[in-house]
């Protein structure tokens, strides 16, 4: 369409942050709500995958990423007690120039903060959009949850990145009901002292018991390198971590992984430990009457293939190029639904597929994943298939594309992930 859009992003994470900017970019008139009086990170550290890192190159803001976060090159994961490798997968068994980028939540706010007030997006904060009323032609019209239903000047698309608890998400065409996940983590920021750098790297024992740390670099204001701790537990049974003490969990921990010791050192008290709960739950069309649904919102699942956040900036490339294409706003939502079908669908499918092998009950699947996963490796095809999955870059069982398409960006003649890499450089 050639009119510029009044376009109200409710949101204010990575979503609804690298969303707005698209839209700016893109000419149209955004402004951004927040729940919150002061907009603010929430969660512990993410993984972006290439295709996350080439939308923000898009939007101006890879270098300043770079700067805070940790260079990624794989990923490895062990099996105890019998020390066998469950994972030992480098990006650069698909391209050398391949890696992803750990970054802490406060980090990648900052960044994606700045790039929104360096476009003067305007926000405004201490607003809960809990409905969508509409004006005498159609236009929405956000109704806030407090103050009695105050009612926001109308708008001509309204976009919900408001993440997996989404009050609006009733609105969309076919909406769903989310299925939390029996297992959830707890997490905390440690340092990153005596810890590999540049991979992710886990200890199973069975499917019970997981524990990850991932170097995320440094955060605002902070130059000690940093790493984020996972350790999986059922949600349920959180109430009796707390209740068993500091002095039991770290016990638990280093029973399944010793060396980390001085890691943990610092963790005295369950109040550090913050609890993270996990649902599963994909809209078939992702938008409804002028309301396009993007990240958790539309599209929420465990984080078992850290594909999460850059998923949602993916989305919020594809609405403003779906919206740059279509004559109207029906068309382009169900235009930014198509575009985002495939890449979606499969990885929530192998996310929901891949979560017991990690987090479950079962007795024999933890033994049946140590004895299959890494050997199937030696496979060169196969190994190549899970880094491309692992990295983002899959669209089916056999289908895979390159970091700039998935943004949106014109790929180079031979389609190389080097060669879109260096132009993002």
């Amino acid at each position: 369409m050639t009119e510029p859009l009044s376009i109200a992003v409710c949101g204010c994470g990575p979503a609804g942050l690298a969303a707005a900017c698209f839209l700016h970019d893109a000419g149209h008139q955004v402004r951004l709500l927040e729940r919150f009086a002061e907009p603010r990170p929430i969660g512990a550290g993410l993984m972006l995958q290439p295709a996350g890192l080439a939308a923000l190159g898009r939007i101006g803001a890879l270098d300043a990423a770079l700067a805070y976060g940790q260079r990624i090159d794989g990923l490895y994961a062990r099996s105890e007690p019998s020390g066998r490798v469950v994972f030992d997968l480098s990006y650069a068994a698909v391209d050398p120039a391949l890696h992803g980028l750990a970054i802490h939540r406060a980090a990648i706010f900052e960044v994606l903060w700045q790039a929104a007030a360096s476009r003067r997006i305007p926000v405004e904060t201490g607003v809960e959009i809990a409905a969508l009323a509409a004006d005498a032609e159609g236009r929405p019209v956000p109704v806030a949850a407090a103050a009695a239903g105050r009612r926001l000047p109308a708008v001509d698309l309204v976009v919900d990145a408001t993440g997996s608890g989404s009050a609006l998400r009733p609105l969309a065409h076919a909406p769903v009901q989310p299925k939390p996940y029996a297992y959830g983590a707890v997490w905390a920021t440690v340092p990153a002292a005596g810890l590999r750098p540049d991979r992710l790297e886990q200890r199973f024992r069975a499917a019970r018991e997981m524990l990850g740390l991932l170097p995320v670099g440094r955060m605002p204001g902070d130059d000690v390198p940093r790493a984020i701790l996972f350790w999986s537990l059922k949600v349920a049974e959180h109430p009796a971590l707390l209740s068993a003490g500091i002095a039991a969990w770290r016990r638990r921990v280093l029973d399944l992984w010793p060396e980390i010791e001085p890691v943990i050192a610092g963790i005295t008290d369950t109040a550090q430990l913050t609890l993270a709960r996990y649902a599963q739950a994909t809209l078939r069309r992702p938008f409804g009457d002028r309301i396009a649904f993007i990240g958790d919102a539309a599209h929420s699942t465990s984080p078992q293939l850290g594909a999460g956040v850059t998923m949602a900036m993916l989305d919020g490339a594809a609405l403003a190029d779906a919206l740059a294409a279509e004559p109207d706003i029906p068309r382009a939502l169900a235009a930014y639904g198509e575009r985002r079908r495939r890449h979606i669908r499969f990885y929530q499918r192998m996310s929901a597929l891949l979560t017991p092998a990690f987090q479950s009950d079962s007795r024999w699947i933890g033994a049946l994943r140590d004895r299959t996963f890494h050997p199937s490796t030696r496979l060169p095809w196969l190994r190549r298939r899970m880094v491309e999955t692992f990295a983002g870059l899959a669209l089916g069982p056999f289908a895979k594309t390159h970091p700039a398409t998935l943004a949106g960006m014109p790929s180079t003649a031979s389609g190389t992930a080097s060669e879109e890499l260096r132009i993002l450089r």
